[in-house]
């Protein structure tokens, strides 16, 4: 019982510790915040300067919410809601410490540009932000978005489309996706989002599934199966065989057939086969057209009793 008392007392001067420390550290937190002291103005003054933003503004989904249904005293300051009180700022313009900017060359830290917009855009798609790829990197949220003006039909973008401002950065994929064959998204058919959430995944590559396969079996639900015989290294990831933006060859194929077979189907017998020609010796065969899959048709997989060698 004196053990068990003696535990509690320990926890107890814990506990205390623990509080007096964040009881000091608060006041210096606080006094290094150069807006703590700022009190909001309201819309009037922020637009009898920023005339241009003004104008743009209108326009957007922001200014009809915090404008015609604000949710809380916050969101009817309208500019301030999201740029911080703007007293000091209008006091002193040429500092920048003052107010909140939503832009590299203003200065405010990236972390202090998301929390803003995390405020309200919490949860959902943006669940998975804290540690992502793009969050890691530092990339802000106005990187992409422009909630000052509607240069995009969705999303408050800062290009018209999801294409262009994901391919701002990403340039490997943009040359990719101009490639011959290549994924429907230069045509508008689909968009980098289809397959990818931009604010976090719990999968690799920010994909939207679990597993590759299984993204690509959302829109090519005919080579899921289950199939009774089985093409292992399909069953194993699509791109194995595909490239996932564009190729050159046809298919998206990583190489071209028949050499793309003759990866793990070689002249050796490697995979169990020997490739012979007409008169029965080994040796190199010559294929044309579709190559192996002249015989061998269902590659991806055959349902037929007699589809072992995925022939139909």
């Amino acid at each position: 019982m004196a053990k068990k008392h003696s535990f509690f007392r320990v926890c107890a001067a814990l506990g205390s510790v623990i509080l007096l420390g964040l009881a000091l550290n608060a006041p210096a937190q606080a006094a290094d915040d150069p807006m703590i002291n700022a009190r909001y103005v309201g819309e009037k003054v922020c637009t009898d300067c920023h005339d241009t933003e003004k104008n743009l503004f209108g326009h957007t989904q922001h200014a009809k919410i915090f404008r015609e249904n604000p949710r809380n005293d916050v969101e009817k300051m309208v500019c301030e809601a999201c740029h911080g009180p703007g007293s000091l700022h209008a006091a002193d313009t040429k500092d920048r410490t003052k107010i909140i900017g939503f832009s590299k060359e203003w200065g405010t830290p990236v972390p202090k540009m998301n929390a803003q917009c995390l405020n309200c855009h919490d949860g959902g798609q943006r669940m998975y932000w804290s540690g992502s790829i793009h969050q890691k990197n530092q990339l802000a949220c106005s990187d992409c978005h422009n909630p000052m003006a509607r240069f995009s039909a969705n999303n408050l973008l800062k290009k018209t489309s999801i294409t262009d401002t994901c391919q701002t950065c990403h340039q490997q994929q943009r040359m990719e996706f101009r490639k011959r064959s290549h994924m429907p998204l230069p045509e508008g058919k689909m968009s980098c989002v289809d397959c990818h959430n931009p604010h976090g995944s719990s999968n690799k590559r920010l994909l939207k599934a679990d597993t590759t396969n299984e993204l690509c079996y959302q829109c090519h639900a005919e080579k899921r199966g289950p199939f009774l015989w089985e093409h292992a290294p399909v069953r194993e990831n699509c791109l194995n065989c595909h490239e996932q933006h564009g190729s050159n060859n046809d298919k998206l194929l990583r190489v071209s057939r028949p050499m793309l077979c003759q990866n793990c189907h070689n002249l050796t017998g490697g995979m169990g086969h020997t490739f012979r020609n007409p008169n029965g010796a080994a040796a190199p065969v010559q294929l044309i057209g579709r190559s192996c899959q002249n015989c061998h048709a269902q590659i991806h997989g055959s349902n037929a009793p007699d589809g072992m060698r995925f022939r139909r």
